[in-house]
């Protein structure tokens, strides 16, 4: 861990301290929030680390301010005004440091409403596992709400930023049985798991951003291609749990009918639940998504015998 990471780190542990919370909406939501007359300007912490609004050296605690200059995470504004390059969201009892807002770099670290449903799926399912995968860990969200649960927790990543917020989100909750992998999916990943679980990017998205482009036509081939590789890495009796979107065409979920046959077919047990029938509505404007009458995010547990 280097010395930006710790500040960070310390930032985490220092917000804990104070109370802070902040529950991250969707892109579009924090759009039409910030909007907002009143909005132009950060007056407490929630603004500065949740809003991402520009703001006022004062309106920061002293130590707070240290720790977001040592981790270099702010940027010079006008008037002598700053604002934050990283927000920090809660979710139960954990805390988050990921990218702020907006999200435009294709590497930026993204964490909302989707991390809170992956997460609550991860809960409502969870069982004591010796191994457990958070593929694509992202700020390392499922892995750690998990870490209690397994004797050893890998959290793997194609994107070095993205390890790097995971490696300070781990170290901010103590999970001291995670293990931070660099990897394209299971390449350079070793054994075979008792659960892997895996929230990928699940739309079309021009700039190719790596939180947010699924691939191919319509935002599928990411998810197609975790359930192919995972199942081969599971143990016996073992599971993935993905979390994803799915683009709803004349009424038939385009991902499901191609993935859920093959895995029954290879005799592993298959439950698919709809957790959301309509998310990220406003995509549906763009040409692209044509032919989709909704995307639905959805729940796909794949068990094998």
């Amino acid at each position: 861990m280097d010395a930006r990471e710790e500040a960070l780190v310390a930032l985490g542990r220092a917000l804990r301290g104070a109370g802070y919370r902040f529950e991250t909406v969707t892109p579009a939501t924090h759009a039409r929030v910030v909007a907002r007359p009143s909005m132009r300007e950060a007056r407490d912490l929630r603004g500065v680390l949740g809003w991402s609004l520009p703001f006022a050296p004062h309106v920061v605690p002293d130590a707070i301010l240290a720790h977001l200059r040592d981790a270099d995470a702010l940027d010079v504004l006008d008037e002598g005004r700053l604002r934050a390059r990283v927000r920090v969201s809660t979710l139960g009892e954990h805390l988050f440091v990921h990218s702020a807002y907006p999200t435009r770099d294709r590497d930026a670290v993204f964490f909302g409403p989707d991390t809170h449903r992956f997460a609550h799926l991860l809960v409502s399912v969870r069982r004591p596992v010796q191994r457990m995968l958070d593929l694509g860990c992202g700020t390392g969200a499922g892995g750690i709400v998990l870490a209690e649960q397994a004797r050893e927790i890998v959290l793997s990543d194609i994107s070095p930023r993205v390890l790097s917020h995971a490696r300070v989100n781990v170290a901010i909750a103590g999970a001291t049985n995670a293990t931070i992998i660099h990897a394209d999916l299971f390449d350079g990943i070793e054994g075979r798991f008792d659960l892997i679980a895996a929230n990928p990017p699940y739309l079309v998205d021009d700039e190719h951003r790596t939180y947010r482009d699924g691939g191919d036509a319509l935002g599928t081939a990411l998810a197609a291609r975790i359930v192919r590789e995972s199942i081969p890495r599971l143990t016996r009796g073992g599971r993935l749990v993905l979390y994803t979107g799915v683009p709803i065409v004349d009424g038939r979920d385009v991902l499901c009918d191609v993935v859920v046959p093959a895995l029954r077919a290879a005799g592993v047990h298959v439950e698919r639940d709809e957790l959301d029938p309509d998310v990220f509505g406003e995509e549906l404007e763009r040409d692209v998504y044509e032919s989709v009458e909704r995307i639905a995010a959805i729940a796909l547990i794949a068990t094998m015998p």
